[in-house]
Order: structure tokens, then C-alpha cells, then sequence
């Protein structure tokens, strides 16, 4: 009797064209020694491995691109740096410098922002959350609040009549642009009407001041269409407020979500071949709001909220091979000294990963492991590289976006985050973890006293 064979599901992988030895074996795989002009090797040095490395070249670079690419099409634009993409105070302070205001999504972003000097009146409030005290806060310091949902707008209200003031504030706005999957979990819905419910709500208040309308339609968005539809969404929105409750919109904010050069792991091409330009996004907003407001004597202020799109790039992880084995099915594994607790967005990307130094021999298929004691800690499950030993460094990019601030510590300490800056020097803007930081906010019980004696 014949052994039936258990069925292998078919599977397409893509192939991998490089140059080739006389084996047929690619060589030479792509390589990073240098981050700025600066050797991966001198940082290693100097601030240890793993390590986050951002170059300010690069962050100046993408907002002025970005700002270029909108306002030669649009006068009234103003750029609003995303917080939750990447909050320390050195990286606010440089998109601050190049001219964005402040895009917050809560109470402990808003105080970042204040502290590092911005105005309220240039500070975005977004979120699902809002506590009292900031709503409060805001209203005092005339930053723009979005409202999310009704029992916000209520709150809102209540505050309002409590200082017998009346405030100006948007709401926040999702809607079907085509784009899947549709963003619904934030704002007031168009299509079902609550959004027009929220209108009237405000108006019926007597103490709120609709000024603005808020949509973000959903994050790498790789079809700038979807952008189109949006704000001709909006500007119908805007139209039927004031047809039924007088409010006159000043501003149009259309959110982010434009895509950084990354490859998602559905993608087949590399993300820098398919990702849209700056102008590209831009020609999708900015003509809809030209051709719809040509004429006015005022045009309504548009801002926008990108942070992938402006960070990603500058951002690099410098990682130490700590350990290789071979796997299971032949391939070759490597274990690296950072783990996905730092490299949050290896759960939708497949990360350039490249030696820190050109190496002359065949790549192979291999599997990049993280140090942490979890079977899901893999930071690339299939990706070139040449044989590497213990104690080489591999470059991981582009890492800007989300990953400091998504981070988490686990089992091992946070590295240092470093920038070289315009003039080459290289400075740390956030220190390496240790012991003493770990535990400065844990308490041990005074009945607990002596236990471990």
C-alpha cells in the first residue's frame, strides 16, 4: 500500500536579481558603512549596539520637500508635526524649527508640546480621549480641538458654559473614500449622517463655534485618490453646515497617512518603487481645494499631519550579529542583539536590512532573530544576506517612524537614540536605559522591608 504524501500547499517567492558569481550566486549584497558621512563602526564604538541613529539632514530634507510639493499648489498651508510618530524633544524641535505646529493625540503629548515651547494656539487636539482637565486646559489656551464623538462634544459644552465662554472647535469626520479597510473606529461617521447630528448639536448648544472639519482617512495610503474624495467630502460637508446652521469653516485639516518608502509584507515590489511622491499627494488635495475656492476672497486654511512620510527615512537601527545556527529547513538563522520590543513595525514591514561593511560573498536566504526569550521574536523572517560572524553589525532601515515610541522594555534595556546632526557631529537625544531608570517608579512596601534578608 502506498504512502499517501501529506499536500504542500503551492507558493510563489519572489526571486532575487543581483550580480552574479560563476556558482550563479548573488555577491556584493548592498551594504551601509557610513549613516551621514558618520562610520557604522565609530558609532558602535562610541554609543554600544543596538542603537537608533537620525539624521537631521534627512528630517530637513523631507519637510521641506513636503512643504514644497503643497504650497506651490495651495498658499494657506500648514504643516502639523504627529507626535505619536516620533515624540522626543529633539526630533519636535527640529520639524518646529522648519516651521510645523504641534499635532497631539493626548494629554501627555500636549504637555510635551508646551514644554518645548509651542503655543496652545498652534496645537492640534486629536484623539479618541480627551480627559476634562485637557479640554479645560485647551479652551484656556486656544488650542484647535476636534471633537471625536458626541459624549466629547457634551463635555465640550459643559466646560464651555461653566466659564461662560464660547469655543471654537472642528470635528473629526470619517467617511467611505473607497480606500479598504474604511477608517470608522475614529470622528463622526458622513455617510450614516451623525456627522451632520454633531453639526446641529453644536449650533443647538449656543456655546460652541464649529471652525473647522477634521478627516484622516487611514495610515500608508498608497492611493492618493482617496485624498480627493476626502476633501470633496469635506468641502460638501462644510457647504451643508452652513446652509443649515450658519457656521462659517475656516480650516480643513485632511490628517496624514502618506507612505514612507517601507515595503509592507503584502507588497511584491520594493516600497521606494511603489510609494507615491510628494507632489503626488499634493496635485490629489491641493487642486480640489484651488478649483473649489478659486475666486474667494479668503481661502479656508488647510493643514496636514504627516509623520511616516517625514521620519521614516531618517531613522536607522545599528544591530550586533550575537549568534549564528542553522534552521530547521536548511537556512541560515542569525541572532541579533534588537528584538521586535524595539522594532515595532516589523509587524508590517520587511526592514532593509544591510551589512555594515561590503562583503564579497554569495547571499542566502536567511532568518534574522531577535535576543528575547519569545518564539515571535523575529525581526526578518526571509532576507538576503552573505555569511556574517559573530560580532559584525547589520543596519536596519528605514526605522524613524513609531518604533521609539511604540517600544517597549522587555527582558533588556532600551538602547540610546543618537543624531547626527547638519555639521556631522553626532549627539545623543535619548540616553541608553539601565537599572536605575527601569526601577525609579517601582515602590517597595514598607511591610515588605527585610523580606529578601
Amino acid at each position: 500500500m502506498k504512502t499517501k504524501l501529506p499536500y504542500v500547499p503551492p507558493a510563489i517567492k519572489r526571486n532575487i536579481v543581483q550580480q552574479s558569481n560563476k556558482f550563479g550566486y548573488g555577491i556584493n549584497a548592498p551594504s551601509c558603512e557610513k549613516i551621514d558621512g558618520v562610520p557604522v563602526a565609530d558609532l558602535i564604538e562610541k554609543f554600544g549596539s543596538p542603537l537608533f541613529v537620525y539624521s537631521e539632514n534627512a528630517v530637513r530634507a523631507k519637510m521641506r520637500a513636503a512643504k514644497r510639493a503643497f504650497e506651490k499648489r495651495y498658499p494657506r498651508v500648514q504643516f502639523a508635526w504627529s507626535y505619536k510618530t516620533c515624540y522626543l524633544q529633539a526630533i519636535c524641535a527640529l520639524f518646529h524649527d522648519e516651521g510645523s505646529i504641534a499635532e497631539v493625540v493626548s494629554e501627555f503629548e500636549y504637555e510635551k508640546a508646551r514644554k518645548l515651547g509651542v503655543p496652545g494656539r498652534d496645537i492640534l487636539v486629536n484623539g479618541p480621549y480627551k480627559s476634562h482637565a485637557l479640554l479645560s486646559r485647551a479652551i484656556d489656551e486656544k488650542a484647535k480641538l476636534h471633537l471625536d464623538n458626541l459624549d466629547e462634544l457634551f463635555e465640550l459644552e459643559s466646560i464651555a458654559r461653566e466659564k461662560g465662554v464660547t469655543v471654537d472647535a472642528a470635528i473629526r469626520v470619517n467617511m467611505d473614500t473607497g480606500m479598504l479597510p474604511a477608517w470608522s473606529k475614529f470622528g463622526f461617521n458622513l455617510e450614516n449622517g451623525e456627522a451632520m447630528q454633531a453639526v446641529r448639536r453644536m449650533k443647538a448648544s449656543g456655546v460652541l463655534n464649529l471652525v473647522g472639519l477634521h478627516s484622516h482617512i487611514g495610515t500608508f495610503v498608497l492611493e492618493p485618490r482617496f485624498y480627493t474624495v476626502a476633501a470633496e467630502k469635506l468641502i460638501r460637508l462644510a457647504r451643508q453646515a452652513k446652509e443649515a446652521c450658519g457656521f462659517e469653516i475656516g480650516y480643513y485639516d485632511l490628517g496624514g497617512g502618506f507612505a514612507s518608502s517601507n515595503t509592507l509584507h503584502a507588497q511584491y515590489l520594493p516600497g521606494e518603487q511603489v510609494m507615491p511622491s510628494f507632489d503626488q499627494y499634493a496635485e490629489a488635495i491641493c487642486d480640489t481645494f484651488t478649483a473649489e475656492f478659486a475666486g474667494s476672497e479668503k481661502l479656508p486654511q488647510l493643514y496636514l499631519e504627516s509623520g511616516r512620510a517625514l521620519i521614516d527615512e531618517a531613522g536607522f537601527l545599528i544591530t550586533s550579529v550575537i549568534a549564528q545556527k542553522n534552521a530547521p529547513d536548511g537556512r541560515r538563522a542569525l541572532i541579533a542583539d534588537c528584538g521586535v520590543n524595539m522594532l515595532y513595525t516589523t509587524t508590517w514591514y520587511r526592514l532593509r536590512t544591510m551589512p555594515a561593511r561590503k562583503i564579497a560573498a554569495p547571499v542566502s536566504d536567511t532568518i534574522l532573530y531577535g535576543p528575547l526569550c519569545m518564539n515571535i521574536d523575529v525581526v526578518r523572517d526571509s532576507v538576503q544576506l552573505p555569511p556574517m560572524e559573530k560580532g559584525e553589525a547589520l543596519v536596519l532601515h528605514p526605522v524613524g517612524a513609531y518604533n521609539i515610541v511604540q517600544s517597549m522594555q522587555f527582558i533588556m534595556y532600551r538602547p540610546a537614540v543618537v543624531m547626527v546632526r547638519s555639521d556631522g557631529e553626532t549627539v545623543v537625544i535619548r540616553k541608553r536605559e539601565n537599572l536605575e531608570y527601569v526601577e525609579e517608579q517601582e515602590v517597595m512596601p514598607e511591610s515588605m522591608n527585610g523580606i529578601m534578608e
